[in-house]
């Protein structure tokens, strides 16, 4: 049962996370909700870590795992805080799933990978048309505006760039280990920025909706996420992983409307389908494509 529970935990978690980033920084500066959630998984972590007897690697390969994974974790949230007062939960969650087909576009520069199938560029193709489909919706009816959405697709980059990193590197990590090695590299960043943007810390603005949507990023969106994740995807293949990308972004659309007043219109679903075909045709095409060819040859 630990399986499908991590699943559908990591499901919830990531359909969810968009939402409560909106709501934890309504009343509260972005910079502080950012930190205060680090400093809560932060904390948590560090606590499971002594409970577990988990050791934190400090080898030259890993403080070169961390910091490619801070990287992610700094660059992709503190960009998305910042957008959060400008786009939608839902249009949030759309970018964020297309991490795996940036990846796949970076993998093979970095990783010296081969480069991307024609099947793969045609899902990057249509990927990148439903995302420019959902933009101009969400431009032309003024629910977001430019600098917002440049900070979400920022924000994607940053996260899908630390993915491609951290597979370079080598070393057998437990993942929690991993996730407060992260934390520690990237807390001193986030302190760092909300000195320089704020610096304030006026408790009497903050509402409780901001603090409990804090709360449940510091616990479930910056560490049981993050654990159950690294734990399916070392007990499930990479295709059923995958499928978490394109179930989250329409929980978390159906979320931002039923529970944010977010709205949708048929260029958005348009745009939105595109993207979840695109993600379907990168992750399962390939396959199809062979199947049909050597059911075609069969046949002969």
């Amino acid at each position: 049962m630990k399986v499908p529970i991590a699943y559908l935990s990591v499901i919830l978690i990531w359909s969810t996370t968009p939402l409560a980033i909106i709501w934890s920084s309504e009343s509260v500066h972005p910079t502080m909700a950012v930190l205060l959630r680090m400093l809560i998984a932060a904390v948590l972590g560090s606590f499971l870590l002594v409970l577990m007897r988990i050791k934190l690697p400090m080898s030259t390969t890993a403080l070169r795992l961390y910091a490619y994974s801070a990287l992610g974790i700094y660059g992709g949230m503190m960009c998305g805080y910042f957008a959060a007062a400008h786009v939608s939960s839902g249009m949030m969650s759309l970018v964020f799933g297309l991490s795996p087909v940036v990846a796949g576009l970076l993998a093979p520069k970095i990783l010296n990978e081969a480069k991307l199938s024609p099947v793969k560029l045609l899902a990057l193709v249509v990927s990148f048309l439903g995302l420019a489909i959902v933009c101009w919706d969400k431009l032309s009816t003024g629910q977001t505006n430019l600098f917002g959405m440049s900070l979400v697709i920022i924000a994607m980059c940053f996260f899908s760039l630390s993915s491609v990193l951290v597979k370079s590197v080598t070393i057998s990590i437990h993942p929690l280990a991993t996730t407060i090695g992260a934390l520690y590299c990237s807390l001193p960043f986030f302190a760092l920025t909300w000195l320089i943007t704020d610096g304030s810390f006026n408790t009497e603005q903050w509402t409780s909706q901001s603090i409990a949507a804090i709360v449940y990023l510091g616990i479930f969106g910056s560490l049981i996420g993050f654990i159950a994740y690294f734990f399916v995807l070392q007990k499930l293949d990479t295709s059923t992983v995958a499928l978490i990308t394109l179930i989250a972004p329409v929980f978390a659309v159906t979320l931002g409307v039923l529970l944010n007043g977010e709205s949708i219109s048929y260029s958005l679903l348009i745009g939105a389908g595109c993207i979840m075909l695109g993600l379907s045709i990168y992750n399962w095409g390939e396959k199809l494509f062979k199947k049909r060819t050597v059911s075609v040859l069969s046949s002969k």
